[in-house]
C-alpha cells in the first residue's frame, strides 16, 4: 500500500484491493501501468510534435501568400504611376520576376519553418522523456546536473559555432541577403551561391568560392536588392560646350533605354546631375541610371561603348592626362643635365 499511495497508481490500488498481495500489485505496476503511462507520454508529444508542425507549416505558407499579394500590389501600382509603361512585356516580366524573388522568399521561409520545427520536435520530446522518466522513478536531479555541466563546456567550446548559429538566424529573419545577390563582406564578396545557418558561401569575380562563418559577418553591403544604380562620370575637355556633350551623353543613355535589352534593362528615364568634377584635365559629367538589380555593371559597359561612339561622331575630345616638360641650357627633354 506504501508504493501504490505514494504513486496513487490505480492498477495497482486495484490490484491490491483485489488480492491483497502487494508483491502482485507492484509487478503489475511496472509492467503494465507505468510502461501504458510512458507509452500515452510519448503518444501525446508525437500528436503534439505533428499539431505544432503543421501550425509551422500553415504559418510558412500564409508568410508566403502575404509577401506575393504585398509585391503583386506594388507591381500594379508600379505600372499604374507609369514607371514600367515603357518597357516591354518581357522585361516587365523579367522585372516582376526579380520583384518577387520567390525562390528566395521559398528558401528563407523553408529555412525558418525547418529551425522551427526542429526546435519544437527536440524540446516536446525532452519533455516527454523526462516526465517518462520521472514515472519510472529515476531521479532527474542529478541528470539535470550532469545536463547543466556538459552543456556548460559545450558552450565554452562551442561559442563560435553557437554565435554563426544564431547570426544566421538573425540574417533569415532579417532578410538582409539571398542566393543570387550580389555582397560584399569586406573581407569578401561576390555572387551568394549557399546560405546556412552557420556559413555563407560566395563566389567571386575570379572564380573563388568562399565560406564565411555567419557570426564572423560584420556588415553586409547589398549590391543587387530591388534595384541597383549605374553612376557614370563622364570626362570631357574644357573646351567642350557642356550642354551639348550632356545632351549627347544623355542621347546615349537613352538608347539602351528604349531598346529594353536583356541584360541591361534600365528602369527609369536616365538623368544627368551635371558637372560633377573640375579635375586637372577634364570636366566630369555625371549620368545616373537606375537599373535591374545585378544588371547595374553591363548597363555601365553598354552606355560607356555608346557614349565613346557618340563622342567620335560629334567630335567630342575625351582628354587624357598631359604635361609639358621645359628644358633649358641647351637639354632636350628628358635628357640629363650635365
Amino acid at each position: 500500500m506504501d508504493v501504490c499511495d505514494a504513486r496513487q497508481d490505480f492498477i495497482c490500488d486495484w490490484v491490491y484491493d483485489l488480492t491483497g498481495n502487494e508483491r502482485l500489485a507492484e509487478i503489475l505496476d511496472w509492467v503494465v501501468e507505468r510502461p501504458l503511462k510512458v507509452a500515452f507520454i510519448l503518444l501525446v508529444a508525437a500528436m503534439l510534435s505533428r499539431f505544432v508542425r503543421q501550425m509551422i507549416g500553415r504559418a510558412e505558407i500564409r508568410m508566403m501568400e502575404d509577401r506575393d499579394r504585398k509585391l503583386h500590389l506594388r507591381e500594379l501600382d508600379e505600372v499604374g504611376d507609369g514607371r514600367f509603361f515603357a518597357l516591354q512585356h518581357k522585361a516587365l516580366a523579367k522585372a516582376r520576376d526579380l520583384a518577387r524573388g520567390a525562390e528566395r522568399s521559398k528558401q528563407r521561409a523553408q529555412t525558418l519553418a525547418t529551425l522551427l520545427e526542429s526546435v519544437a520536435t527536440v524540446t516536446i520530446l525532452a519533455l516527454a522523456v523526462m516526465i517518462s522518466l520521472g514515472e519510472l522513478d529515476v531521479s532527474l536531479g542529478p541528470l539535470l546536473a550532469g545536463a547543466g555541466i556538459i552543456g556548460i563546456a559545450i558552450g565554452f567550446g562551442a561559442q563560435a559555432v553557437v554565435r554563426d548559429f544564431l547570426a544566421g538566424i538573425f540574417m533569415l529573419v532579417e532578410d538582409q541577403y539571398g542566393v543570387g545577390d550580389v555582397v560584399d563582406f569586406g573581407d569578401a564578396g561576390g555572387v551568394v551561391e549557399e546560405i546556412s545557418l552557420r556559413t555563407t558561401r560566395l563566389r567571386d569575380l575570379n572564380g573563388t568560392v568562399w565560406y564565411v562563418p555567419n557570426g564572423e559577418i560584420r556588415r553586409v553591403a547589398n549590391k543587387s536588392y530591388s534595384w541597383a544604380r549605374c553612376v557614370l562620370d563622364i570626362p570631357v575637355a574644357y573646351e567642350t560646350d557642356i550642354d551639348v556633350a550632356a545632351q549627347v551623353i544623355k542621347d546615349a543613355a537613352d538608347s539602351v533605354w528604349a531598346e529594353h535589352l536583356e541584360t541591361a534593362t534600365i528602369l527609369e528615364e536616365p538623368e544627368i546631375w551635371g558637372v560633377e568634377d573640375l579635375g586637372e584635365s577634364a570636366v566630369l559629367i555625371r549620368l545616373v541610371v537606375k537599373t535591374e538589380p545585378g544588371e547595374q555593371w553591363a548597363t555601365s559597359r553598354e552606355i560607356r561603348r555608346r557614349v565613346k561612339l557618340a563622342f567620335q561622331q560629334e567630335g567630342i575630345v575625351i582628354p587624357f592626362p598631359q604635361r609639358m616638360v621645359w628644358s633649358g641650357g641647351g637639354h632636350t627633354a628628358g635628357a640629363p643635365a650635365g
